[in-house]
């Protein structure tokens, strides 16, 4: 009887193993698209970027000669005077038009929050500058912030605000200035409703009891609903951190890096580098270092995240 019982137990546990077996190769099997994918669009092309990096390469003729590391010597301690003064201009803007963003759309998600008929319609409208394609995005601001016939410079001037008119997009500070706006115009919507999600996610009995106890709406955004949403609120600025660091699009049609090279930053750098001056191994190195700055960045924000989510939670 015993013997029975064991010679039973012995069969279903190797029943079990084969099973467990089998979902492991259905799950690899799930995951292999995932994998290829990730092996053809993401892990390749970074080796082949970090070793063109290392050899003197252009468009027609990559892999030419071996350099070691004089890319990165040059770009850093060489001849090259533009490419980090654009990742120190690429860090200013990419913090200041995070921050703007970040508290303009939490300003307007509490707004979406407390509306009861016309939230949809509002957040329906929040989305056209999304839907808008950057190439029009910045030549609307083009056109808009024009010298002449300019609706802003013709505004100003019929207030009489200034007497001549002011080339916005040719003279510092208002290039980077005009780049900021444009930025936010386009961005603070979408910043916007990942906030308004993540206010969604405070529980409905906490607001309504700090109702019932007397709180005005003030108290419950501060005590309540912003200390519960930090963690998703930070985790919004990182993402739009990381995307403002890679504008170019309305660069290119602003200001093409002018006046002179006052809103050059790293991604025009390293197109204008590899694809008008087809030095693709400096191209290469600059992307490298690009990376390795703005993932230097995000790690006090990283560190900052974890700790509010342990407060949080």
């Amino acid at each position: 009887m015993n013997s029975s019982k064991a010679a039973l137990q012995v069969d279903l546990a190797k029943s079990r193993g084969g099973l467990d077996q089998s979902r492991l190769v259905v799950a690899w099997l799930m995951l292999l698209p995932l994998l290829l994918g990730l092996l053809i669009f993401a892990i390749y092309p970074s080796i082949y970027v970090l070793g063109l990096s290392f050899t003197k390469s252009t468009l027609g003729q990559p892999f030419k000669a071996y350099l070691g590391l004089r890319n990165y010597h040059w770009l850093a301690f060489g001849g090259d005077d533009i490419f980090v003064p654009s990742l120190l201009r690429a860090a200013i803007f990419s913090i200041c038009v995070s921050l703007v963003e970040l508290g303009l759309g939490l300003w307007l998600a509490v707004l979406l929050a407390s509306m009861q008929r016309l939230s949809r319609l509002v957040r329906s409208i929040l989305l056209l500058p999304l839907m808008t394609p950057p190439v029009l995005v910045g030549t609307a601001w083009k056109l808009l912030l024009a010298p002449g016939g300019g609706l802003v410079n013709g505004k100003l001037l019929s207030l009489g605000i200034v007497d001549a008119p002011i080339s916005f997009l040719g003279t510092q500070p208002w290039a980077l200035l005009s780049l900021m706006v444009a930025d936010a115009w386009q961005w603070t919507p979408f910043v916007a409703i990942l906030a308004y999600a993540a206010l969604r996610q405070v529980p409905d009995d906490v607001v309504e009891a700090a109702l019932l106890d007397g709180a005005n709406a003030t108290a419950i955004f501060w005590k309540i609903q912003l200390p519960m949403t930090a963690p998703l609120l930070l985790a919004i600025f990182m993402l739009r951190l990381i995307m403002a660091f890679k504008t170019f699009d309305l660069l290119y049609i602003l200001t093409f890096g002018g006046p002179g090279a006052s809103t050059d930053m790293a991604g025009f750098a390293v197109w204008r580098t590899a694809l008008r001056n087809f030095d693709v191994g400096t191209a290469a190195a600059e992307t490298v270092l690009f990376a390795a700055f703005v993932s230097l960045a995000l790690l006090p924000l990283l560190w900052l995240h974890r700790r509010v989510e342990r407060i949080a939670s």
